[in-house]
């Protein structure tokens, strides 16, 4: 008898454990739409999966709100990089738009204390196709630079690429990736 009131316990106790546990990592998981603390920016589902976008998020959300208010109205936090490691010259931000209009907007933060000779370019998924660039001498930011479309056309997989250049001319930076996170 007292094995098998041993055998209900354990029983019992797994599957409360079991019933409990979902819950504790469902509230732990990163969701779309969730604000950056101290910013009015959203993640988008994306940029909420990937860890190293929320940890630059919430790292320097003064960053965040300023790159995101110069993408414009809509635009939730796609994906965020420090370039070109963490020493961290610059911050490459790029953000997307959903909807009947849907857009991919991407910046190239200067974080050195200089300007420095920056090039951002935004290619839509599509051939023939043309580039969007910013490029000049920046203390702050190259770009924005955006591209939309009707429905969102081109604008997954979109290509984004960042080039800073030192005073000797030797690039810093050289980093070519997808401005959206694509599966």
């Amino acid at each position: 008898m007292r094995n098998a009131i041993r055998a209900v316990a354990v029983g019992a106790s797994l599957m409360a454990a079991g019933l409990l546990a979902p819950q504790a990592v469902a509230q732990d998981a990163p969701n779309a739409n969730q604000r950056i603390t101290g910013t009015s920016v959203l993640l988008s589902e994306k940029g909420a999966k990937d860890p190293q976008t929320r940890a630059i998020a919430r790292a320097d959300p003064a960053a965040v709100r300023a790159t995101a208010t110069l993408c414009g109205s809509g635009y939730q936090l796609e994906y965020a990089e420090r370039l070109p490691d963490s020493r961290r010259y610059g911050t490459l931000f790029t953000y997307e738009k959903f909807g009947s209009v849907g857009g991919v907007c991407v910046l190239f933060d200067n974080n050195t204390s200089s300007k420095k000779h920056m090039k951002l370019k935004l290619c839509p998924n599509k051939t023939g196709a043309k580039c969007k660039v910013d490029e000049g001498y920046f203390s702050q930011y190259a770009g924005p630079v955006r591209y939309e479309s009707e429905n969102g056309n081109y604008v997954e997989c979109s290509m984004v690429t960042a080039l800073m250049w030192d005073s000797s001319g030797k690039a810093i930076i050289d980093r070519v990736t997808s401005a959206t996170l694509c599966d």
